[in-house]
């Protein structure tokens, strides 16, 4: 690994599991990180998330060679702004942000001459802050790197090894076809699940406590999608709203069909649709990207959960 000192700013579930994931799968190199909020960098301290944790942006990142922002998209230029002037000679900047073409755009207008190839670990839990951060998270997920098209392929592919070495699957895309296909595969079921999660809560004939306690398989989890850092998700929506808006309308447009298939009675367009959905499922599971056991493996998860208790 070509990295000598890692600089994580930002240090919630991604820069808390990048900070452990580097001292359990490289731990020649030295990581530094900083946080804006003293509760965290005190946390992240006492959880040992990085070597050394800074009072200051300024002082976390000097002498990185790789400077990771792992802050919600919509805070990406102000973490900028706040280490341009201290940005070592050559470092790599890169993030972890859901959306890419708006990152790119504010990361080459504050750090003008750094070597900038944002990157998207498409990997997380519905958990946040520098408690929720554990040494395997990308461990067999995806990392989309998206260089710009002026990137030194050197430098690119010195940030592809380090997420390989943390265990990740990685591939390179330009940023918006990423934006694009995030839109569909991420973005939008947040968006489904955030929804729906509030319809039910409003719906006047139907109380809170029963919506919790009859909560079945597929509502639950929507709630653990819908359970994710509003933050985060508030700015990936704002800044991807191009990308989401368009993949929105053609789920609309679907949306329409099986209505009006469900008020016609057509079973065969349902039973067509089912199907189709089914086999996606089992593509997922094949690519180890999903738990094949009944119930995602959570009676397993729990009855392991029992046994150590």
């Amino acid at each position: 690994m070509s990295f000598r000192r890692v600089a994580i700013m930002g240090l919630g579930l991604m820069g808390g599991s990048i900070g452990l994931a580097v001292q359990r799968h490289l731990p020649g190199i030295a990581t530094s990180g900083f946080d804006s909020d003293p509760a965290v960098r005190r946390r992240a301290a006492e959880r040992g998330l990085a070597g050394t944790i800074h009072a200051s942006a300024a002082e976390a990142v000097e002498g990185a060679d790789l400077v990771i922002l792992c802050v919600p998209v919509g805070a990406i230029e102000q973490a900028a702004s706040a280490i341009s002037g201290a940005l070592a000679p050559g470092a790599v900047v890169s993030d972890v942000g859901s959306s890419k073409q708006t990152v790119c755009r504010a990361l080459a207008s504050v750090l003008q001459g750094a070597c900038i190839i944002p990157a998207h670990p498409v990997a997380g839990t519905e958990n946040s802050g520098p408690d929720a951060g554990f040494a395997t998270l990308f461990h067999r997920r995806w990392c989309i790197v998206t260089p710009p098209a002026q990137a030194d392929p050197a430098q690119v592919a010195r940030l592809v090894s380090f997420w390989q070495a943390l265990g990740a699957m990685v591939e390179t895309m330009d940023p918006e076809h990423h934006d694009r296909v995030l839109a569909v595969t991420s973005h939008i079921p947040h968006l489904i699940a955030y929804t729906i999660v509030g319809t039910a809560s409003d719906l006047e004939e139907v109380t809170r406590s029963e919506v919790i306690k009859f909560s079945a398989g597929g509502f639950r989890d929507f709630t653990r999608i819908a359970a994710s850092d509003p933050v985060m998700w508030r700015d990936v929506f704002l800044h991807n709203r191009e990308a989401v808006l368009e993949m929105l309308e053609r789920f609309l447009t679907d949306l329409a069909v099986m209505r009006e298939a469900i008020g016609t009675g057509d079973g065969e367009t349902m039973f067509d649709l089912f199907s189709r959905t089914r086999s996606i499922r089992r593509s997922i599971v094949a690519l180890g990207q999903d738990d094949p056991r009944p119930d995602f493996g959570r009676e397993d998860h729990e009855q392991a959960a029992l046994r150590t208790d």
